[in-house]
């Protein structure tokens, strides 16, 4: 409030409560900001809607048309540090072996919540042609397999592509460059993170760990309505008409 009525002459004259009722009456308070996002594609709006037809056929013709959103994710084996309950400052132990490093390529179906995923050392061309296979073996009924996905170099490698010919039944779908916001993966590697990978206490054991990154990804492994609520496809998905 002293710097509010600091900053203008005329309320000089004002009490700090002074100050506090004519803010009050004028419906100003102290709020959380939101972010705004930006994009610098210049075909965002173009993406936007190829993405949001991709999503609208899929919910049009469920037994035929998938739509899944495609990412990587990388972690390791050492906790990541998060507030925890404690009498003292919690500890990120890292005893152990040197950090290790593992990495994830995963896809979550846009209206049924259903996780697929390959996990290795490292996922590259060879991995995320892989992955796409086994896509296609989980919707062999797909007429067209939306793989909705950012612009990482891999997924638009010359290699890659030229393995998509394939399976004509998958269609890849480019989000905007740098709209993570659109991905909504994104937010299951968060819950992943938050749930096993912070605060954990096995750094000692590499193995244990990705274990444990396994265990909670194939708890989605026939769908779930949660995690479509969690990441926030539940209801963008059936506002679609």
């Amino acid at each position: 409030m002293d710097t509010i009525r600091a900053s203008f002459d005329w309320l000089t004259d004002y009490s700090l409560s002074g100050v506090w009722r004519l803010l009050d009456r004028l419906d100003l308070r102290l709020r959380s900001a939101r972010v705004q996002q930006f994009s610098p594609d210049p075909q965002y709006t173009e993406k936007l809607i190829d993405l949001e037809m991709a999503l609208w056929e899929a919910r049009r013709y469920p037994r035929s048309v998938v739509a899944v959103f495609l990412d990587e994710m990388g972690f390791s084996r050492w906790p990541e540090p998060a507030p925890d309950w404690a009498g003292t400052p919690p500890l990120a132990d890292r005893r152990g072996a040197n950090n290790g490093l593992w990495r994830l390529i995963g896809g979550l179906n846009a209206l049924t919540g259903q996780v697929d995923y390959l996990d290795a050392y490292i996922v590259g061309r060879a991995k995320v042609t892989e992955f796409y296979g086994r896509l296609v073996e989980a919707y062999p009924r797909a007429r067209r397999l939306y793989v909705i996905q950012d612009n990482w170099s891999i997924h638009t490698h010359p290699d890659v592509l030229e393995a998509l010919e394939e399976w004509p039944q998958v269609e890849p779908v480019w989000l905007p460059t740098y709209a993570p916001w659109l991905n909504p993966i994104e937010k299951l590697w968060r819950w992943l993170k938050q749930d096993v990978l912070k605060m954990h206490r096995l750094a000692e054991d590499w193995a244990a760990v990705r274990d444990r990154v396994r265990e909670f990804l194939e708890q989605f492994a026939h769908g779930s309505q949660r995690l479509l609520e969690y990441v926030g496809c539940w209801a963008v998905v059936r506002s679609l008409r």
